[in-house]
């Protein structure tokens, strides 16, 4: 937030800082959100529902860009994962995460349209702080998220 954009008009000065992808319009940090999920609509709705709060999204499309985009940005504190994706399946992403000890603190949301119970299971043994069934409430989730993230989001602001 060091650059600034500056108008020098007769009628007003006015100097705004450039906000940076980390924080929000108040300054305050806003958390990284990893979605991965094989289906870009899904991958997207969830990004925008996420972004109307205190979160910075990106998209992956498979298990191993999940695992790839972890491994490069270093501040992911929230993790979605589709079961069935590509390379890697939610539940493989979500195993090698808890193996690692940089990613095994990182809350992970399972999101899966197959709602078996033998998934379900695996997923929390595995260490997954939520297992959503699609379709999911956007509501719910948004609500979910900012409570596993740890920020102070008016789930009201995100309808």
């Amino acid at each position: 937030m060091s650059e600034s954009y500056s108008s020098n008009s007769a009628a007003t000065d006015i100097t705004l800082p450039l906000l940076s992808d980390d924080v929000d319009v108040t300054g305050a940090a806003l958390c990284h959100v990893l979605v991965a999920d094989d289906e870009p609509h899904i991958g997207r709705i969830i990004k925008m529902k996420l972004e109307q709060g205190p979160f910075r999204v990106t998209l992956a499309y498979d298990g191993q860009e999940a695992l790839d985009v972890m491994q490069r940005e270093g501040d992911i504190g929230l993790v979605l994962l589709d079961v069935m994706m590509p390379r890697l399946t939610g539940l493989d992403v979500l195993a090698k995460m808890r193996a690692d000890d940089k990613l095994k603190d990182v809350p992970v949301i399972i999101l899966t349209a197959a709602g078996q119970e033998t998934q379900q299971r695996r997923a929390l043994s595995l260490g997954a702080s939520e297992f959503l069934t699609k379709p999911f409430s956007p509501k719910k989730l948004f609500a979910r998220a900012a409570e596993l993230a740890g920020v102070g989001a008016d789930v009201t602001d995100a309808e």
